[in-house]
């Protein structure tokens, strides 16, 4: 992960160094998966989210596109 001023920022990163960019959010849309993802990783019935849970969560977050899929 890379963090950036802004979306010219990246367009010109990218640019120089001949590569397509992957997925792009804010601070505070990673702040908000972070704080989604792991608020239940120390219960005792913690158990991994499939796929299809997994991509529910970050379309409830605004995080969409093909970066975000999961599953074929």
């Amino acid at each position: 992960m890379l963090a950036f001023r802004s979306e010219e920022h990246v367009d010109r990163w990218l640019e120089q160094r001949r590569i397509e960019g992957g997925a792009l959010f804010t601070p505070e849309q990673l702040w908000r998966l972070a704080v989604a993802w792991y608020a239940d990783r120390m219960s005792p019935g913690w158990r991994r989210r499939s796929a299809e849970e997994s991509e529910a969560l970050f379309a409830e977050l605004g995080l969409e596109g093909a970066f975000w899929r999961l599953r074929p």
